[in-house]
């Protein structure tokens, strides 16, 4: 498996803060809030929860730490907006990683079934094989052309 590239201290501090964020439910009813209704007001957010409005300003306080809300104070108010651009840095972060991790295996796993099957000169059972693989389909077809 590829090793992954150093992250800087201050990504890994930044994705605390995130996952932070992420992990209480109300925060994330929050976020499900403002991404569904961009612009809410503060006292909006806080008619969503049985919670008094002082414990809302706290949630997002740390939502707005960690990024995942912006702000946009007009006057006496402040709109807020879902920003997910934490989340997708997190994503791709680890699933570029795992996403390659996996292809190279399932890769190993094809060609050990087309070798094992070259290696007989039948193709009794190669379907079975093939579907417990995940590889029926087009991979299938174009292995049997191979050994016929």
């Amino acid at each position: 498996m590829p090793t992954p590239p150093p992250c800087p201290p201050s990504a890994l501090d930044d994705m605390s803060e995130v996952f932070d964020a992420l992990g209480h439910p109300t925060r994330r009813r929050i976020l499900d809030l403002l991404r569904a209704s961009p612009g809410m007001l503060v006292g909006e957010v806080a008619e969503h929860f049985d919670v008094g409005r002082i414990a809302v300003m706290h949630h997002l306080r740390q939502l707005e730490a960690s990024g995942l809300v912006v702000s946009l104070k007009q006057g006496r108010t402040r709109q807020l907006y879902h920003n997910p651009v934490p989340i997708q840095l997190i994503h791709d972060r680890w699933t570029t990683e795992y996403g390659g991790f996996w292809a190279s295996k399932m890769a190993d796993v094809k060609y050990a079934v087309e070798h094992h099957h070259s290696s007989e000169g039948t193709d009794d059972g190669h379907h079975d094989e093939h579907r417990a693989t995940g590889l029926e389909g087009r991979d299938s077809r174009a292995h049997r052309g191979r050994v016929a």
